[in-house]
C-alpha cells in the first residue's frame, strides 16, 4: 500500500498540497429562496460590479451570491446570500471543482462582508450563523430582514471584535469603504424596500440601467449648457451690432 506524502519539497521549498475536495458538495441544484431574496442578492452583486472600483489603490474584489464558503474540507459549508472579499481574484478555470466554491485555503482569507437575507424563521441568522461567521473571521456580518421575521429592526449590522461580534448602528463599513442603506424603489420588476450599497457621500451605487440613465442625464446637461452658452454669445453679438460694433472684428483682433 502506498502512502501519499502530506508535504513535498520542490526546489527546496515546502509545498503543502491543497486539501482534497472530491467529496465536497459545491452545488446541489436545490432552489433556496423566494423571488425577492433572489432579486436582492442580484442587486447587491450587480451594483458592486457595475459602479464600484473597489476600496481604492487598484485593489481587487470578488462578490458572490449563494456560493458555498468552506473553512475546511471536513466541516459543512456556510452558504451566505452574499459575500464580499477584498484583495482577491477569481481563480483560473473556475469550473474546476477545486475552484467552484469559496475555499479559504484557495483565497487565503475570509471575506470581509457577509450578508444574509431573512425569508423565514428557520435560518438561524441571529444565532448559529452569527457565531459561525465570527469564528471564521468575517469582519462585518449583516442581517437584512425586510419582513421583520426575526427582529423588529430590518437591518442589523455586526462588527467583529476579537472572536465575537458587537452590534453597531454605524452603516458605514470602514474596512471596505462602503455603506449600506434601505432604498424604496423598483428593481427587477419588483417594488420594495431594497438593501443598497452607498459610497462615502451617501450616493447609491448604480445598477446598469441607472448608470446608463445617469450618463444620458449628464450628456443632456452638457448639451443644455453648450446651448445656453451659444445663446449667450449670440445675444452679446447682437447687442454689439446694435452699438455699431462688428463682433467678428473684435474676435479677429482687428
Amino acid at each position: 500500500m502506498s502512502i501519499t506524502p502530506v508535504l513535498d519539497l520542490i526546489d527546496d521549498e515546502l509545498i503543502i498540497p491543497a486539501p482534497d475536495v472530491s467529496h465536497l458538495v459545491t452545488e446541489d441544484d436545490t432552489p433556496v429562496d423566494n423571488i425577492f431574496s433572489e432579486r436582492q442578492m442580484a442587486l447587491l452583486r450587480e451594483t458592486l460590479y457595475t459602479s464600484w472600483a473597489g476600496p481604492g489603490d487598484g485593489r481587487s474584489f470578488v462578490a458572490m451570491g449563494n456560493v458555498a464558503l468552506y473553512a475546511t474540507n471536513f466541516t459543512p459549508p456556510l452558504v451566505p446570500d452574499l459575500l464580499l472579499s477584498l484583495d482577491v481574484t477569481l481563480p483560473d478555470e473556475p469550473t474546476l471543482k477545486e475552484h467552484r466554491s469559496y475555499f479559504l485555503w484557495l483565497y487565503g482569507k475570509p471575506p470581509e462582508v457577509v450578508i444574509e437575507i431573512v425569508s423565514n424563521r428557520k435560518g438561524g441568522e441571529l444565532s448559529n450563523k452569527l457565531l459561525d461567521y465570527a469564528r471564521l473571521g468575517v469582519a462585518y456580518y449583516i442581517v437584512y430582514d425586510p419582513e421583520e421575521e426575526i427582529s423588529e429592526e430590518p437591518l442589523r449590522i455586526f462588527s467583529r471584535r476579537g472572536a465575537s461580534y458587537a452590534e453597531t448602528d454605524e452603516r458605514w463599513l470602514a474596512e471596505v469603504a462602503l455603506g449600506l442603506t434601505i432604498w424604496r424603489g423598483v428593481y427587477g420588476g419588483m417594488e420594495g424596500d431594497w438593501l443598497r450599497w452607498v459610497d462615502a457621500n451617501g450616493t447609491l451605487l448604480a445598477t446598469g440601467p441607472e448608470a446608463k440613465a445617469q450618463e444620458r442625464q449628464h450628456t443632456e446637461q452638457e448639451r443644455q449648457r453648450t446651448e445656453q452658452e451659444r445663446q449667450r454669445v449670440e445675444l452679446l453679438a447682437a447687442k454689439l451690432r446694435e452699438l455699431g460694433v462688428n463682433p467678428e472684428e473684435i474676435l479677429s483682433g482687428r
